[in-house]
């Protein structure tokens, strides 16, 4: 009887032993983790002073400090065909285009205006092309729908400052605002910041040159001036494109700024005879 009795307590015995060795691993677990446990705010872990930050997949997964994303752009959460790479800084504007072989850029400055901005669009909807609207802030910031449908067109949208002043005789932080101000309307409203700048008047310095670049945009001038902005009448706008057409011109006009009735109506007549002649109307890659 003893003997049975013996032998009964022996599996009793190996229960209570495995029991006690898995609460051992749970009470050992949890003293081992207890040591990874930190205050809210602070990181979980933490590299040796003076060195740098943990390696690996631990590592990686750890939230940036605050402070890291305010100073980080915001581009750091866009795909990577849609960061703005870093652009050379140009010590003058590209007057043409020489690479879009027979084809020729329509440019548009100082709009968008609601009484001249739609005939244009009409105009080049009606032929299929695109063209490059250079907006001024101060007009697009109250026209964003005009603004959409520009670019939902296909047109490109360029800056053109805030509020049209002489560049050069501002300081560089006056130019740096008059086209940040710009480039942030129109990546508010389009969702995609410019990647071209024009400067009022055409008058450029080296600042321009260099902010341009660093918001990532390239400039672009002119090589045929329609005169327009001096209401010469339609047919010497229209004469005046025709005469000077070339391969890679990219021809000024505009669609705000004055009355550009004259603007509107060259370019019903000017564009179809470009097109007959065998010139393509495009616009440039960034």
């Amino acid at each position: 009887m003893d003997a049975i009795t013996k032998n009964q307590m022996i599996p009793g015995r190996r229960a209570v032993l495995r029991i006690a060795a898995v609460l051992g691993t749970v009470g050992l677990t949890r003293l081992l983790t207890a040591g990874e446990a930190h205050t809210p705010g602070r990181p979980a872990t933490e590299g040796p002073p003076g060195g740098s930050p943990a390696a690996g997949p631990r590592a990686a997964a750890l939230p940036r400090p605050p402070s890291s994303y305010r100073l980080s752009p915001m581009t750091d959460f866009q795909p990577p065909e849609y960061r703005p790479a870093k652009l050379p800084v140009r010590r003058e504007p590209l007057l043409e285009l020489p690479e879009l072989g027979r084809s020729m850029v329509l440019t548009f400055d100082d709009g968008p205006d609601p009484r001249y901005t739609p005939g244009i669009l009409k105009t080049l909807r009606r032929h299929d092309v695109r063209a490059m609207f250079f907006v001024c802030g101060g007009m697009a910031t109250g026209r964003r729908d005009l603004l959409r449908e520009i670019a939902d067109d296909g047109h490109i949208v360029g800056n053109h400052s805030w509020s049209h002043p002489e560049l050069p005789k501002l300081r560089p932080g006056g130019i740096r605002s008059e086209m940040e101000r710009t480039s942030e309307v129109i990546e508010r409203t389009l969702g995609r910041p410019p990647a071209w700048f024009r400067a009022p008047y055409g008058a450029w310095n080296r600042h321009t040159f260099e902010i341009g670049a660093d918001l990532g945009m390239e400039p672009l001038a002119w090589s045929l001036d329609t005169l327009d902005w001096e209401s010469p009448g339609t047919g010497k706008i229209v004469r005046r494109v025709i005469d000077q057409a070339a391969p890679g011109a990219v021809v000024l006009s505009h669609d705000a700024g004055g009355d550009r009735s004259q603007s509107v109506a060259a370019l019903r007549d000017y564009l179809p005879r470009l097109l007959r002649r065998g010139y393509g109307i495009t616009v440039p890659r960034p």
